[in-house]
C-alpha cells in the first residue's frame, strides 16, 4: 500500500501535466484529447453570393499580386494618413478605403520589445491585422464604396478636445452613393463608435448591405512558446449558441462550422491577452462568415443589410468596435459575452473566483508576486485540515515502518497475506493508508486553473515580483524557481516514509528533478506558487512529524 500510495501522487501529478498539455491544445484551438470532434452547428457560409461579392481583403497596394477589386480604379490610390492620439490609443487612418491601418496601445508595452508599445492593427509584411468595412451591392451607377475605395477626410482635431473626444470623418462617393464613415475616439476608452451613414445619390432605390469584417494573418504572435501558448483565431457570439471559437487551419480546410445568422452578438479575433471586436446594433438582421483569402491570410465578419434606400435619402448604422487588452471588468461593461473571449477552458468554474481572490489580494499587496504567496497561503489555510489530516497519516506511517518491515519478511512468500496482515495494522493504528495524497490532491485544481488565469490575466502581463522575476506570464529567465521546486520536493520525500524497494525510492527522488525540468517552461509565476506551497507544506510536515515521532 505504500509504493501504491505514492505511485497514486505521482500519477495525480502525471495527469495533472496531461491535463496541462491538453488545456494547451484546447487554448490554442486544437482538437481535445478527451472528446470526439463537435457536431456540426451551422453551414459555414451564410449567402454565399453576398460574401463572393465583397471586395479584395486589402488595399491592393499593400499586398503584393492582390487584385483589384472589381470595378476599383486600376491606378494606385492616393493615400493620406491621418493620425488620432488619444490618452490610450495612436492610430493611423488609411484615407485608402476609410481603414485603420495601425493601433498602438499606450498603455501596454510590446512582450518581445519593451521600449515600444504594444501594436494590435498593422500591415507590416507577414503580419496583418485590419478592422475594414464598407458597402456590398450594386447600383445602376456601379459598386458602392467599399474598403479599397478612395476617401477623403474632413478637416478637424486630431486630439482629444474639450469633450474628452476626438472625431474623424472621412467621405467617398461610388456607384451613385456617398458613405459617410465616423470614427468617435474617446478618453479613457477602448470602444471605437463606428458609423456608417449611407445617401442615395441616383435616381433609383438601392439596396447596400454594410460588411463589417477582421483580417488577420494565420501566424502565432511573437513570442508565444510551447508551454506558455494562448489561442489566437476568430471568435463570435450570439444570443442562440454564446460563445463559439474557430481555428484559422479549419477555416483554411472550409470545415469551420459556426452560427452564420443572428440579430445579435459581436465578432472578433483574440490575440493572446487582447482583442478586437465589431459590435453591431442589436436586433439587426446580420450574416456572419468566415474566409481564407489567401497567402496565409483570413477573415471574420458580418454583413448586414440596410434596407432600400430611396432616391436622395439617407439611411446611417451605429456599431462599435472594441480594440484592447482582454480585462474582465471592462469587457464585462461593453457588451454581453465578450468577456468570454477571456478564455479559462474547462478551468473557468475554478479561474473566476481564483482571479477575483488575487484581484482583492492584489489591491492591498500591489504587487502580483506577492499576490501570488498571499493567494498560496490563503489556499493553505482553508484547506489545512484536509492537509493536516493527510501529514498525520504520513507520520503515522513512518512510525510503524519497522512493523510493515517485519510483515514484509513474514509473508514475502504469500502477498494476500501480506496485504490482509497490512490492513490489519493500519486499522489497529488508525492510519488512513491513501490519507498521504490528500495534500497534493486538494492543490491539483488550485494548480490547473492558476495556470489558466496566468495564461489569461493581461493584468499579469510583463507584471514583476522582485529581482530577477520581471513578467509573471513567462518562464523564470535564470532558473531559480524551478530548482527551489526540486530542492523543496527533494525534502518533503526525505519527510515522507521511505519505499522498502530501493529501487522504487531512487525514482521517488528521481521524480522531483524530471518535474522541476518542466518547470523551466511553465510561467514563473504558476513555479513561485508551487514553491510557496513546498515551503508551508514542509513546515507543516515537519512539525506534524515531529510530534508522531517515537521516543529515542
Amino acid at each position: 500500500m505504500e509504493i501504491n500510495k505514492r505511485t497514486i501522487l505521482w500519477i495525480v501529478f502525471a495527469v495533472s501535466l496531461v491535463v496541462l498539455w491538453n488545456d494547451w491544445m484546447v487554448a490554442n484551438g486544437k482538437q481535445s484529447m478527451f472528446s470526439a470532434a463537435p457536431p456540426a452547428k451551422v453551414a459555414t457560409a451564410p449567402t454565399p453570393t453576398k460574401v463572393n461579392d465583397l471586395p479584395a481583403a486589402t488595399t491592393p497596394s499593400t499586398v503584393p499580386g492582390a487584385a483589384p477589386a472589381a470595378g476599383a480604379p486600376a491606378a494606385p490610390v492616393q493615400t493620406q494618413i491621418v493620425t488620432v492620439t488619444t490618452d490610450v490609443y495612436k492610430v493611423d487612418i488609411d484615407t485608402a478605403g476609410g481603414v485603420i491601418r495601425r493601433l498602438e496601445l499606450l498603455q501596454y508595452r510590446d512582450k518581445i520589445d519593451p521600449t515600444k508599445n504594444q501594436v494590435l492593427f498593422q500591415n507590416n509584411g507577414a503580419r496583418v491585422y485590419l478592422a475594414q468595412t464598407g458597402l456590398t451591392g450594386a447600383s445602376p451607377a456601379g459598386v458602392l464604396p467599399n474598403h479599397n475605395t478612395p476617401f477623403t477626410v474632413r478637416p478637424g482635431a486630431r486630439t482629444l478636445d474639450a469633450n474628452n473626444q476626438v472625431q474623424v470623418v472621412l467621405d467617398a462617393e461610388q456607384g451613385g452613393v456617398r458613405l459617410t464613415k465616423t470614427f468617435t475616439f474617446k478618453r479613457n476608452d477602448y470602444v471605437i463608435d463606428v458609423r456608417h451613414d449611407v445617401t442615395n445619390l441616383t435616381q433609383a432605390p438601392v439596396s447596400p448591405s454594410l460588411y463589417m469584417q477582421l483580417q488577420h494573418d494565420g501566424s502565432k504572435p511573437e513570442g508565444d512558446t510551447f508551454f506558455n501558448s494562448s489561442y489566437t483565431g476568430p471568435t463570435l457570439w450570439t444570443s442562440q449558441n454564446h460563445y463559439e471559437k474557430l481555428t484559422f487551419e479549419k477555416i483554411a480546410k472550409g470545415s469551420a462550422e459556426h452560427t452564420s445568422k443572428a440579430t445579435d452578438g459581436w465578432i472578433a479575433i483574440s490575440q493572446h491577452f487582447f482583442v478586437s471586436a465589431f459590435i453591431a446594433p442589436e436586433k439587426v438582421q446580420r450574416d456572419i462568415y468566415t474566409k481564407s483569402l489567401g497567402n496565409n491570410l483570413f477573415a471574420i465578419g458580418e454583413i448586414l443589410p440596410l434596407g432600400t434606400v430611396a432616391p436622395g435619402a439617407t439611411i446611417s448604422n451605429a456599431s462599435r468596435l472594441y480594440s484592447g487588452p482582454q480585462v474582465q471588468h471592462i469587457l464585462e461593461n461593453v457588451t454581453p459575452g465578450l468577456d468570454l473571449v477571456r478564455d479559462y477552458g474547462w478551468a473557468a468554474i475554478i479561474a473566476k473566483p481564483i482571479f477575483w481572490t488575487m484581484d482583492q489580494l492584489h489591491k492591498m499587496t500591489g504587487n502580483w508576486g506577492w499576490t501570488i504567496i498571499a493567494l498560496t497561503i490563503l489556499i493553505k489555510l482553508l484547506f489545512f485540515p484536509l492537509s493536516a489530516a493527510g501529514y498525520r497519516s504520513m507520520a503515522k506511517m513512518k512510525t510503524v515502518t519497522p512493523k510493515m518491515q517485519a510483515i514484509r519478511e513474514r509473508f514475502k512468500n504469500d502477498p494476500v497475506k501480506m496485504q490482509q496482515a497490512t490492513m490489519e495494522l493500519y486499522k489497529s493504528e488508525k492510519i488512513n493508508p491513501l490519507g498521504g495524497c490528500l495534500p497534493i490532491l486538494v492543490q491539483m485544481p488550485v494548480f490547473l486553473a492558476l495556470y489558466w488565469v496566468l495564461l489569461a490575466s493581461v493584468e499579469m502581463r510583463g507584471a514583476p515580483w522582485v529581482l530577477w522575476i520581471h513578467d509573471l506570464t513567462a518562464p523564470d529567465p535564470y532558473f531559480i524557481l524551478p530548482i527551489l521546486y526540486a530542492i523543496s520536493m527533494f525534502v518533503t520525500q526525505k519527510l515522507n516514509p521511505q519505499p522498502a524497494d530501493p529501487m522504487q525510492a531512487k525514482m521517488m527522488l528521481f521524480m522531483p528533478l524530471a518535474f522541476s525540468v518542466v518547470f523551466l517552461f511553465f510561467p514563473s509565476g504558476l513555479v513561485l506558487y508551487w514553491v510557496v506551497n513546498n515551503l508551508i507544506s514542509m513546515a507543516q510536515q515537519y512539525v506534524i512529524t515531529k510530534k508522531f515521532a517515537p521516543a529515542k
